[in-house]
């Protein structure tokens, strides 16, 4: 079986709501729920969604645009679906993986899974149907009991040799603050606590788990000489943690570097939020971070080319 190809290009973090997920949002009466093209969420503003970002086709030309090869969907985890009471959250992310196997190239996706009852079977079933891995909020994988809980469907990633994707999960904001409060402070603080506390009950239990933060990790990395401080204890680089670079410039992804080494970062956009970033370190930094790096994130030795067009391999 071949092996994904260290030239292509891989954008990791995109977000693209599929018609039966706006469906399912919008036949809902209470948050999260889209009114027409108005998101509500429990603990944030409400925000007014661009229909175009949900394009298929615009977003597919954006892809080709962007030079890359493969852009993986992933469930907004702000939207707090994981976390809806079993029976509650089912709905939409039956839509939410329906909706997404059905994209073909160039878009592949990330499964998502209940939190309030995990299902280790459901999750290794989307895996073999060519989802790449699992994505789990980070508020949700802020302390050890967190990592108890989760710990079936980890337990079901490791297996598969699949990663896990850590995104930023639902806030909830004080009053009258201005709308990017939740982007800039709220996701920043569950980032750079998840880092941590993968750090300290996640990689303990799961050692063979590939693992990708998203944003940098909210730069938690760069507090490694006040963690030396404090606890007595210096960074480690592992292996098998990588950081994706969405939302971030130059500066940020060099410091990252510096900490953690240029083979621990990958390209990861958070489309259609923000843009996609190349940053200024030279043109093989940004294709280790565009293309060696995520190929070692997804791959194993036992995927094959498939992977890489994941749900595509569908259409």
């Amino acid at each position: 079986m071949n092996r994904l190809s260290d030239s292509a290009a891989i954008d990791v973090h995109q977000h693209l709501w599929p018609p039966s997920l706006l469906e399912a949002l919008r036949a809902r009466h209470r948050p999260p729920r889209l009114h027409g093209w108005t998101l509500e969420l429990e603990g944030e503003p409400v925000y007014p969604i661009d229909s175009r970002h949900h394009d298929v086709d615009v977003r597919g030309e954006q892809v080709i645009a962007d030079g890359l090869d493969l852009a993986l969907i992933s469930l907004s985890s702000p939207l707090g679906i994981e976390l809806l009471p079993a029976a509650e959250g089912a709905e939409l992310l039956d839509a939410y993986h329906e909706g997404t196997a059905a994209l073909g190239r160039p878009f592949g996706a990330w499964a998502a899974a209940s939190l309030a009852d995990p299902d280790p079977d459901a999750l290794a079933s989307r895996l073999a149907e060519g989802f790449v891995g699992l994505q789990l909020p980070a508020n949700a994988l802020s302390h050890e009991l967190d990592y108890a809980r989760a710990a079936p469907l980890l337990e079901a990633l490791e297996t598969a040799g699949r990663p896990l994707l850590i995104h930023p999960g639902p806030a909830s904001v004080p009053r009258d603050v201005p709308p990017w409060w939740p982007a800039i402070v709220s996701y920043v603080q569950q980032m750079h606590e998840a880092w941590y506390a993968f750090g300290a009950f996640g990689r303990r239990r799961h050692p063979r788990l590939r693992v990708c933060f998203a944003m940098l990790a909210g730069l938690a990395p760069l507090h490694g000489e006040r963690f030396h401080t404090r606890a007595g204890r210096r960074t480690v680089v592992d292996e098998n943690v990588y950081l994706d670079i969405s939302s971030y410039g130059t500066r940020a992804i060099d410091a990252t570097v510096r900490v953690l080494g240029i083979d621990a970062l990958v390209e990861g956009s958070d489309r259609p939020y923000a843009e996609p970033v190349l940053p200024d370190l030279g043109a093989a930094a940004q294709a280790a971070i565009r293309g060696a790096n995520p190929v070692r994130l997804l791959d194993h030795k036992e995927v094959s080319n498939d992977l890489a067009v994941a749900s595509g391999a569908q259409s």
